[in-house]
């Protein structure tokens, strides 16, 4: 490890600090000599050139100067070759969401749970959930319209009365039709009936009110010790024999409130927690505290408004049912399940909290979500085994998993973008064996890395690497797409056992050149290291050669594969300039920097009397919003990364720095953890640390990529302090969509494939070794195994067969 990898609150760009130097640290110019004693001695190996090492020395010194109290943390980096952790968030122990469905044939309209006991009823009556199967009980095979748990009793209303369940038995209590509510209030349980209040005595029903309330009772609930009652687009209270009471001039009043509306006629639920009384209408929920009634919209962050039922969480959050999903309110936070991934159908009925596992009843059936202790470095371990379990590894690379109808299974895809995908493994890995020196970290990371150089080294051109690879006869997918709606090309190996997928794009040069200098940075050992600045040289060889165009087999430039001026003249050529101008001094400024070499330094100085650098000002199109290419940005934070952090010349670097943050404020809006991160990184800034952190938790276990809506939602609004100009309004949480790669869009609203893909989780893995490498997230301070550590089991196979096709050959 060296200084060059370590600096996360320092920048190597310089300058990000401006306050004015404190007398102390003034007065510490004997502590700055020892430091550039050091940093200028043989003791210290950098894999940077002199001139990116100014950089980093500079911001390093200003930064001790302007910040005494990171001093122990800069030492610890500088001697023990650590990142800096003085900005991390801590891996605290969070709730991780984990869901299942259980399809059922009828609507189910109730639950509830008694101890270990799940109850549902329907309208085939009541029934209990055994496992994964349902379990008519045979004493209760009427409609069941409400399932209630009062006074420590569950009860069961239903179309010709109510059931009460006394021990192992069923009970039938009343069999008046009208019963809408049972509550405890005062000792005593009360029933709601039509218009009257009755109470449980003996097993039977006597009337508790000698009135008749002035609207059919649908709810009655016991609040604040006063028994409030619901119905007809009404609440009011049963005390002293009266329903209602009078207002400050002795006129009659029903009303509950003194302030305030709902927002609807149409009430719902209705449920006390606390000192508070929520309302569940069509428009909105409700909540009344004292007298003061207020209503939570779409306004104020209510995902949907349409809502049916209201249930009490498990860590004081409220959990509200809607016609289109389920609400968790967790403070002043919402949090929306709905869709496949977490419900069998998006209309719900009831919903039933016991310990920390929440039953979500619908119209096709149960929705459940447990909630169980993770870290982030469980979840990490999860995911690595994900890629074992689902085989998604092949051949050193990582794979996205297609459903196939007439296997009825899941097998790997042979895609456009293999090789730039495994990329992010690769960089994952090395990140991963840095920070934690764990010898399968550096398998992983050295044997993709064996992946990549033989893509380029099976086309047989030079500096020119293949997309991806396939096995003659394996069992999967061949893409037989192509760039641009052309057909796919493959072309076999000379041995005939393979095939490797040509027209390769930018893409892929992007991904090679981030990826493999990570690997280069922090885990490349012995003659890795050749191997790769060699692998790189190649590529950046061909395109001096072929005058900035990526020549495929039939001696023509790619699709996508052109940074030649003549391009740039074109019409797409105007369009694409500045990120393909990026791309191209990115490559060659690299390669000048690992090699050494004098042509790569003359190429990139014809790039500058070309005028590339210019064109990267503005490389990031927004116009028109519909046609925006949301994986260009990763294309371009992969360029921006190796550009910043070898380029020397002062004003070219303000100048690419210009250029990177107007680029990072477009996607900032996005909140995805990469891009936080490569930020921070770059420049020191990590004010979007609490979002990446919430993304990264709220990641879903399972990687399948299950359909989703949000364009239905009523809080379609960006939030404050950002701007939206790719178009969207906001960025959706995991939960609420997919997992999906940096290079996808966590704005666009609906979308997935029905459960019939799964992706690889490289990019989350990235994301959470580069955080813990960079000092955005410290290390997990709990040391119990259950919360760290997910075991193998390398003989489960959960999604597709293992591979079993012929090995990659060795590679000089």
């Amino acid at each position: 490890m060296t200084i060059g990898n370590a600096g996360t609150n320092v920048s190597p760009l310089g300058g990000r600090y401006r306050a004015k130097p404190s007398q102390a640290a003034l007065k510490s110019g004997g502590r700055i000599l020892h430091i550039l004693s050091f940093l200028t001695s043989p003791r210290l190996h950098l894999r940077l050139p002199n001139s990116a090492r100014t950089g980093i020395y500079s911001a390093l010194i200003m930064n001790l100067l302007h910040c005494p109290r990171k001093w122990p943390a800069t030492f610890a980096a500088l001697f023990l070759g650590c990142p800096f952790q003085s900005m991390a968030a801590p891996d605290d122990v969070y709730l991780q969401e984990i869901g299942h469905r259980i399809p059922t044939l009828e609507p189910v309209t109730a639950v509830i749970t008694d101890f270990d006991t799940i109850w549902i009823g329907s309208a085939r009556g009541l029934a209990r959930v055994e496992g994964e199967k349902i379990v008519d009980v045979p004493a209760v095979r009427v409609p069941v319209r409400r399932l209630i748990e009062a006074g420590g009793t569950i009860w069961a209303v239903t179309a010709p009365g109510l059931w009460r369940h006394a021990d192992t038995a069923w009970i039938q209590v009343s069999t008046n039709a009208g019963i809408a509510d049972v509550t405890a209030h005062r000792n005593a349980l009360i029933v709601a009936a039509g218009s009257r209040l009755w109470r449980v005595e003996n097993q039977a029903l006597a009337p508790w009110a000698t009135v008749d309330c002035p609207f059919p009772i649908s709810r009655v609930v016991s609040f604040q010790e006063s028994l409030h009652v619901q119905g007809a687009g009404r609440l009011t209270i049963f005390a002293g024999g009266r329903f209602g009471g009078l207002d400050m001039y002795g006129f009659p009043a029903d009303q509950s409130w003194d302030w305030g509306a709902p927002p609807s006629s149409e009430i719902r639920d209705i449920l006390a927690m606390g000192s508070r009384l929520f309302l569940a209408t069509d428009r909105g929920v409700a909540e009344l505290r004292g007298m003061s009634l207020t209503t939570l919209s779409g306004a104020q962050g209510l995902p949907y408004e349409d809502t049916t039922c209201l249930a009490r969480g498990f860590t004081n959050d409220l959990w509200i049912g809607t016609t289109r999903g389920a609400i968790r309110k967790v403070g002043d936070q919402f949090q929306y399940f709905a869709g496949e991934r977490w419900l069998p159908g998006n209309r719900v009925n009831a919903i039933a909290v016991h310990g920390r596992t929440v039953w979500i009843a619908t119209d096709h059936g149960l929705g459940v979500i447990e909630y169980v202790p993770f870290t982030l470095a469980k979840k990490a371990a999860y995911y690595e085994r994900h890629l074992e379990e689902w085989g998604q590894k092949r051949l050193g690379l990582v794979q996205k998993l297609e459903w196939d109808d007439a296997l009825k299974e899941f097998v790997r895809e042979a895609g456009d973008n293999d090789g730039g995908y495994s990329g992010d493994y690769l960089a994952a890995e090395s990140y991963r064996w840095a920070v934690t020196h764990n010898l399968a970290a550096r398998r992983e990371a050295t044997n993709t890395f064996h992946a990549l150089r033989w893509l380029q080294a099976i086309t047989g051109i030079p500096g020119f690497p293949a997309r991806s690879v396939w096995a003659k006869g394996e069992r999967g997918h061949k893409s037989t797409g192509g760039s641009g709606g052309y057909p796919a090309e493959w072309h076999d190996t000379e041995d005939g056992r393979f095939e490797w997928k040509g027209d390769t794009s930018s893409d892929e040069l992007c991904s090679h050149f981030y990826a493999i200098t990570r690997f280069l940075d922090l885990a490349a050992q012995g003659d890795e290291i050749r191997q790769a600045k060699s692998h790189l040289a190649r590529i950046a060889s061909h395109l001096i050669e072929h005058h900035w165009q990526l020549i495929d087999v039939d001696g023509k430039p790619t699709r996508w594969g052109r940074w030649d001026p003549e391009y740039f003249l074109t019409e797409e050529g105007r369009y694409d300039r500045g990120l393909q101008s990026l791309e191209l001094l990115s490559f060659l400024k690299t390669a000048e920097v690992l090699t050494g070499e004098p042509k790569f330094a003359a190429a990139y100085q014809e790039l500058v009397r070309l005028g590339y650098p210019q064109y990267t000002l503005r490389q990031r199109q927004t116009q028109p919003p519909d046609s925006v290419l949301h994986f260009l940005d990763q294309l371009a934070a992969w360029s921006y990364w190796t550009l910043l952090r070898y380029e020397s010349d002062p004003d070219r670097r303000a100048l690419y720095l210009r250029s990177y943050e107007r680029s990072y404020e477009v996607v900032r809006v996005e909140q995805q953890p990469w891009f936080n991160f490569v930020h921070h990184a770059l420049t020191g800034d990590d004010e979007e640390s609490a979002a990446s952190l919430a993304h990264l938790r709220e990641w879903p276990l399972d990687l399948r990529i299950w359909s989703y809506h949000n364009s239905q939602r009523t809080d379609l609004r960006t939030p404050p302090g950002y701007v939206a100009l790719k178009g969207g309004t906001r960025a959706f949480s995991p939960r609420e969509r997919e997992p999906m790669r940096w290079d996808g869009w966590t704005m666009q609203a609906d979308g997935g494939s029905g459960g019939r893909d799964v992706v690889e989780p490289s990019s989350w893995l990235l994301a959470y070794w580069m955080g813990r490498y960079h000092g955005d997230i410290a290390a997990p301070t709990v040391t119990s195994p259950d919360l760290l550590t997910v075991p193998h089991s390398l003989d489960c196979e959960l999604g597709a067969r293992q591979y079993n096709g012929p090995p990659r050959p060795a590679l000089p």
